[in-house]
C-alpha cells in the first residue's frame, strides 16, 4: 500500500487552506519611511509576518493612547527589492535575508540603521557576546512535502538524518514507517539558504544536538524558507524543513501573499508526533521535543542595559513590555501560529 494517510492529511490541509486564506494576509515592508528614532528590525523569514503585525498593532496602541512621541516599531521583510534604506538618515544596506544575515546587519551597523534582528535560532558559535537574544515566542520545526507526492505522513529523526547525509536516497529505503511502502523514486531533499535560522536549527535537531553536514545528494538550489510556491515543490519527491508555526499562520490564519504561502506543501509528523493539533494550533507535545525552538529578537547589549540603553527596546520586547503583556500582542502571536511564552520567559535574554 502507498501512503494513503499522507495523502488524506494533505488533502484536508489544502481544503482548509483554501477555505481560510481570505481570513487575512501577511504584512510587508513598512508603508512609510520610519523616523530616525524608531525601532527598526530585519532578518528572519520565519518571524517576519508576525513582527509585521506586531508592528502595526503596537503603533496603533501608541496612537490610541495619544502618544505621539514614543518611537514606533517597524520590521523589514527578508526578501524584496534591495538595497533598502531602513529609516530616515540610515545608510542603505543589502536587504538581510535570514536570521544570520539580520544579526550580521545588526553588528555591522548602528542604531541609526538597525535596532534589532529577527532570529529563529538561539545564539551560536560566531555570534558576538554583546548580542542579546530576547525571547518572544515558541515554534516547532517540521518538514514538508508535496501533498500529492511520495513522502510518508511521518519520518523519524533517523530517517531525516539518513536523507540529509545521503545514506538514504530513495523512498523505497524508508522501511521503518508502519503502513508505508515507498516507491522506487529518488528523494529530493532541499534546505533553505545558508543564513536561514530554520536551516541551522533543523540540521542540529536532526543530528541530535550536533549539526549534521548535508551530503552531496542534497539539492544545491536553496529555496526561500517556509514558502511552498517555488516551482521545485511541484516535484513529488521534494521535501524541505518548514516552520510549523509559520505554516499554521499561512494555512489556518490566512496570512499569505503571492509568494509567502505553502503552495502544494503540507507539514508532516516527526517521530510520530504531529506538529499541528486537530484544532489547528502548534502542538505542545511537538514543541517539547528537540524540534521545538524559541524565536528571538536580537539587540545590542549596550542598548538593552547600562547607561546607553534605549528604553524603547524594553518597552516593546522586555518582560514587562508590550509584546509580552498586551492581549493584542498575544493574540497576534497565536494568530500567526506561534505559542506565547510564560511570564518571565517572554522578554528573557540569552547570549554567549
Amino acid at each position: 500500500m502507498r501512503h494513503t494517510a499522507a495523502k488524506l492529511f494533505a488533502t484536508l490541509a489544502i481544503a482548509t487552506s483554501l477555505a481560510t486564506v481570505a481570513a487575512g494576509s501577511a504584512l510587508a515592508d513598512p508603508s512609510v519611511t520610519p523616523n530616525a528614532a524608531d525601532v527598526v528590525g530585519v532578518g528572519s523569514d520565519t518571524t517576519q509576518a508576525v513582527l509585521g503585525q506586531l508592528s502595526t498593532d503596537y503603533n496603533a496602541f501608541l496612537t490610541g493612547k495619544g502618544d505621539t512621541t514614543s518611537p514606533r516599531l517597524y520590521s523589514w521583510d527578508a526578501t524584496g527589492s534591495s538595497p533598502i534604506t531602513t529609516k530616515t538618515g540610515a545608510t542603505s544596506i543589502t536587504r538581510p535575508n535570514g536570521s544570520g544575515a539580520g544579526i550580521s546587519a545588526l553588528n555591522a551597523n548602528t542604531s541609526a540603521t538597525v535596532n534589532f534582528a529577527r532570529s529563529s535560532r538561539a545564539p551560536q558559535t560566531g555570534d558576538l557576546t554583546t548580542d542579546d537574544f530576547v525571547a518572544f515566542a515558541k515554534d516547532g520545526v517540521s518538514w514538508a512535502a508535496n501533498s500529492a507526492g511520495n513522502a510518508p505522513a511521518n519520518l523519524t529523526t533517523a530517517d531525516l538524518a539518513a536523507i540529509y547525509t545521503c545514506s538514504k536516497t530513495n523512498w523505497n529505503q524508508i522501511t521503518d514507517i508502519s503502513g508505508y511502502t515507498g516507491p522506487n523514486a529518488t528523494i529530493k531533499a532541499y534546505l533553505p539558504q545558508i543564513n536561514s535560522g530554520t536551516r541551522s536549527f533543523f540540521l542540529k535537531a536532526v543530528g541530535g544536538g550536533t549539526a549534521i553536514t548535508p551530503g552531496a545528494c542534497v539539492q544545491s538550489y536553496t529555496p526561500e524558507e517556509n514558502e511552498g510556491t517555488d516551482s521545485v515543490f511541484t516535484d513529488s519527491n521534494a521535501l524541505v524543513p518548514y516552520s510549523a508555526a509559520h505554516y499554521i499562520g499561512q494555512v489556518y490564519g490566512g496570512h499569505t501573499t503571492s509568494t509567502d504561502a505553502p503552495g502544494p506543501l503540507t507539514v508532516r509528523n516527526t517521530d510520530g508526533v504531529a506538529p499541528v493539533t486537530g484544532t489547528h494550533t502548534l502542538n505542545s507535545s511537538y514543541t517539547a521535543t528537540a524540534y521545538g525552538r524559541v524565536v528571538y529578537n536580537v539587540v545590542r547589549d549596550g542598548e538593552w542595559t547600562g547607561t546607553g540603553a534605549n528604553p524603547a527596546l524594553k518597552a516593546i520586547f522586555g518582560t514587562t513590555g508590550w509584546i509580552c503583556t498586551n492581549a493584542t500582542a498575544k493574540a497576534d502571536i497565536q494568530s500567526y501560529g506561534f505559542q506565547t511564552l510564560a511570564v518571565g520567559a517572554c522578554g528573557s535574554v540569552t547570549h554567549l
